[in-house]
Parts: C-alpha cells; sequence; structure tokens
C-alpha cells in the first residue's frame, strides 16, 4: 500500500520561510515524477512544483524564484522550501507521486486529477500578514 505523509507546515508572517517534507511508502515507482500541490478553502487544486527522476523541475508561476522543489531518494523524501511567503500562499499543501512516466512539466498539471497520482493528507500553511 502507497502512503505519502507530509510534514512541516505550520503558521509564519508574510515574508517567512519553511520546508516541508514528504516521506512516501509502499509501491511508488521512484522513476516517476513527484510533486507538491495546494488547495485553499473554496479554490481548486494548484500544482506548485514538480520534480522528475533527473532532476528537472517546474513551478508554477506564482511561486517561481520562491519556492524549491527537491528529493533524496536514499531516504524516499520529497521536499519543498518556501520562501517569501504571501498570505495567498496559505493553503493545505500535498505530496504527490505520478502514477505513470511523465516529464516535470506535464506532472504539474496532472498531478491534481483524481487516479494520476497518489496523494498524501496534506500539511496547513498559514501565512498572516
Amino acid at each position: 500500500q502507497v502512503q505519502l505523509v507530509e510534514s512541516g507546515g505550520g503558521s509564519v508572517q508574510a515574508g517567512g520561510s519553511l520546508k516541508l517534507s514528504c516521506t512516501t511508502s509502499g509501491n511508488t515507482d521512484s522513476r516517476y515524477s513527484k510533486g507538491w500541490f495546494r488547495q485553499a478553502p473554496g479554490k481548486e487544486r494548484e500544482g506548485v512544483a514538480a520534480i522528475a527522476n533527473d532532476g528537472t523541475t517546474s513551478y508554477a508561476d506564482s511561486v517561481k524564484g520562491r519556492f524549491t522543489i527537491s528529493q533524496d531518494n536514499a531516504k524516499n523524501t520529497l521536499y519543498l522550501q518556501v520562501d517569501s511567503l504571501k498570505p495567498e500562499d496559505s493553503a493545505m499543501y500535498y505530496c504527490a507521486a505520478l502514477r505513470f512516466p511523465m516529464t516535470a512539466i506535464r506532472a504539474l498539471s496532472l498531478m491534481t486529477k483524481p487516479g494520476i497520482a497518489y496523494w498524501g493528507q496534506g500539511t496547513q500553511v498559514t501565512v498572516s500578514s
């Protein structure tokens, strides 16, 4: 059974930073892309960052230059460093492990679709002004 467990969320002031982690276990394929998406109340899911097994990354325009995705395959852990946080970044953040091979660019847009990726339970990020 596949499990993805996120941690590292919290409440910070605007301009602050957090480092989100996601530990994966079970039958995920380490060759496939992984990523992070978020969902705020009343809004649609938004892919924010994705990384392919070759290290290629892709980011949503809204987070470019502020968020950095990375992974440590030896630890089965995915990270999202979030800097220069804004109140509009407040959301539940989820990690995703794609179930099919695809580039980081495609993973960014498809990871929020049911059935395309395994999802974790999420970690809350709240940014106050």
